[in-house]
């Protein structure tokens, strides 16, 4: 078969994908052809007859497998952001498929033997450090991979890592056909009681991209369903909503992923023992700065204790309202959003609907890259008419303030049926600096962000919520540390760190979208024009420790229950043990997880936060501490903090040690009470 060039030979705009020139059916002649050319490439380092020495073994590595590369990039980034039944069916074999080939390289003994010698004569080879930080990693990385393992044992471990694949993506794809296939129509009326304008557009845009009958439509996307629940004054309509949100992959029909769980954990910790740990978190915190589960579970404990006292107290705040309403009902968690908006606007006298007009997505986007522009000396420039993976996508360029381009960035904003639900950073292209065997030599970021936003009518602007503009700081900052990296490997590049020094980034850019400076000049009206008033600006921060309880009662309690299942062996009934968990801690009954376990896309569709949700607080720790230190100077965008900042944390990626980059940022490691604080719960 023909295949494609467009998937490997990237000929657009400044490098990037021919997204235009890329059909579904590409994917898979295109996978074989770049699977067998990775395979060519790693037999030539692996039967290389000359000494192993880091160039010959460990370069050849971080450069072999380009066409591979590509071929992925362009295929899961249609996978999240624009999949349709093709694609769905080519990813459950593709997943399964790229695990055999990495499994294969990774108990390749031959390529092994290399490496390990190179590990063992590492001090002898004169090599940098972030030369040593990439060896190590290719050295622990096949390692974890089976490398030491007897044969039998090996391949064992092989056709678990096969079936974790398939049973990631077939857990995906299930809360995805949830997410698309379920929608609450209402009507104009009572059906629409307290729902302000900004959602009632919402709901109609949702209505007419579905093809719905009904005027409007509540769907699971968290840009319609969170409002809704917190406006709609139809008790009875937010349970009904409320009930389908929580019952993702847990419906009983073929989308149920209960048994996926069971199968997953069962399988993580046959992993975890064939490898030689304790348990499968054990193997997960082996490479991160937390280290051990007792470490995580220390620090998780200690914010619930504090966040469980004050989400009894808002509990009983709310109940207090619904007495005063005439209401005689307990608090449910349908109930929570809608009494702590009433409270809130009472208690401060502004409410999210009077907020929403002041946070135009345009605007927010704008406010991102200017604090990246007075931060690290990057600008934004849009290069309309180019065209990216679906007609939503923005490109732009981002370079230097001389004019040099430095990276591509795409935004893919809004929500669609075709789309997971959250939102991500992801990259088509890792930036280093190392010669390629097409010739060129390094390779600039190319980075996207995606988030999932209520489409507005055609012509109207979209409004944000003050946490959907600190998800899109969020992203951003995360497309910050793949955009400013700076490093020589591929391995180490950007995002490449470890799980729970990921989020630091991302989360500390959040703080800027709430300095006064940036608030009062990109937040303004969108009919008027005007800058949001003082007064409001003053009680949206004195309000942002609002609701601390509930918030960190949800994000806790998940990444309890994440520890929990990777702590223990396989595991019979995983609502039982999530039940068992919520139990112990003392979750309250008119609260649920953030994340239950049959939607948990963190943990169960794919590897890459199991045993890890947690990191967001471990990073939260840290991107408060980093805060400080601006604040300390009295300039939160103060030079010489920016460019320590830019230098030991944005820009170095994996290349060092993420305790000393930190270190060598901020000069101490900090302690959680920043981070207590900054939520609202300091003792």
């Amino acid at each position: 078969m023909t295949l494609n060039p467009a998937l490997t030979d990237w000929s657009g705009p400044n490098g990037l994908p021919r997204f235009d020139r890329v059909g579904d059916g590409d994917f898979a002649p295109a996978f074989d052809a770049a699977l067998s050319r990775h395979d060519g490439e790693i037999d030539a380092i692996a039967m290389n007859q000359e000494e192993p020495s880091f160039e010959n073994t460990i370069v050849a590595l971080e450069i072999a497998g380009d066409d591979l590369s590509r071929v992925s990039a362009l295929f899961w980034n249609r996978a999240g952001a624009h999949t349709n039944d093709t694609i769905q069916m080519l990813e459950r074999e593709i997943a399964p498929k790229l695990s055999r080939h990495y499994s294969r390289i990774g108990m390749n003994a031959t390529l092994f033997s290399r490496i390990d010698r190179l590990w063992e004569e590492r001090e002898a080879l004169g090599l940098t450090l972030e030369q040593m930080r990439v060896l190590e990693r290719h050295w622990k990385g096949f390692v974890k991979s089976g490398a030491k393992l007897p044969k039998k044992e090996q391949e064992r471990l092989a056709a678990i890592n096969e079936r974790l694949a398939g049973l990631g993506a077939n857990f995906g794809q299930n809360v995805l056909a949830d997410e698309s296939g379920w929608s609450l129509p209402l009507q104009e009326g009572r059906d629409l009681d307290g729902i302000p304008e900004f959602l009632k557009e919402a709901m109609a845009a949702a209505a007419r991209d579905r093809g719905a009958e009904a005027p409007y439509v509540v769907t699971l996307s968290r840009s319609i369903i969170e409002p809704f629940l917190t406006f709609s004054a139809r008790r009875d309509l937010r349970e009904q909503a409320f009930r389908a949100w929580v019952a993702r992959g847990q419906t009983g029909g073929p989308t149920d992923n209960r048994a996926i769980v069971r199968e997953t954990l069962a399988l993580r910790s046959e992993k975890a023992a064939l490898l030689g740990y304790e348990n499968y978190a054990a193997l997960k915190l082996d490479n991160t700065m937390a280290k051990t589960p007792e470490a995580v579970n220390g620090l998780l404990r200690q914010v619930w204790d504090r966040a469980l006292v004050r989400a009894k107290q808002e509990e009983g705040d709310i109940a207090a309202l619904i007495v005063e309403e005439g209401g005689n009902h307990d608090v449910m968690p349908w109930d929570w959003r809608f009494y702590a908006e009433k409270i809130r606007a009472r208690r401060f006298s502004f409410s999210e609907s009077e907020v929403k007009p002041y946070f135009q997505l345009d605007r927010m986007i704008e406010a991102c890259f200017e604090v990246a522009r007075r931060l690290f000396g990057i600008v934004a420039i849009e290069r309309k008419g180019v065209t990216a993976y679906h007609p939503d996508v923005r490109v732009f360029d981002i370079r230097d303030e001389d004019g040099t381009l430095v990276a591509m960035f795409l935004g893919d904003y809004f929500a669609r049926s075709s789309k997971r639900s959250g939102a991500w950073m992801s990259s088509f292209q890792s930036q280093h600096r190392l010669p390629l065997p097409n010739g060129t030599k390094g390779e600039l970021p190319i980075i996207y962000n995606v988030c999932n936003f209520a489409k507005p009518a055609e012509g109207k602007p979209s409004l944000l919520s003050l946490d959907d503009a600190r998800t899109l700081f969020h992203e951003f900052g995360h497309a910050l540390h793949g955009m400013l990296s700076n490093v020589t490997y591929p391995s180490v590049s950007g995002t490449g760190v470890s799980r729970d020094f990921v989020e630091l980034p991302s989360q500390l850019y959040e703080h800027w979208l709430t300095v006064p400076d940036i608030l009062s000049t990109y937040a303004v009206h969108v009919e008027t024009g005007a800058p949001l008033p003082k007064d409001l600006l003053d009680k949206l921060l004195s309000a942002r420790t609002f609701n601390a309880g509930f918030n960190t009662v949800e994000f806790t309690s998940s990444a309890l229950v994440d520890m929990a299942f990777h702590t223990r062996g396989p595991v019979e009934d995983p609502m039982a043990v999530q039940a068992e968990v919520l139990a112990g801690i003392g979750m309250p009954p008119s609260l649920v997880m953030r994340h239950a376990t049959p939607h948990f896309q963190h943990v169960f569709a794919g590897d890459g936060y199991s045993a890890g949700y947690y990191s967001y607080m471990w990073s939260e720790v840290l991107d408060a501490d980093a805060f400080a230190a601006f604040e300390e100077t009295g300039d939160a965008f103060d030079g010489r903090m920016a460019k320590r900042l830019k230098d030991n944390i944005y820009s170095v990626g994996g290349s060092i040690d993420p305790e000393e980059a930190y270190r060598a940022f901020r000069g101490k490691l900090p302690s959680p009470e920043a981070m207590l604080a900054k939520r609202g719960l300091a003792a």
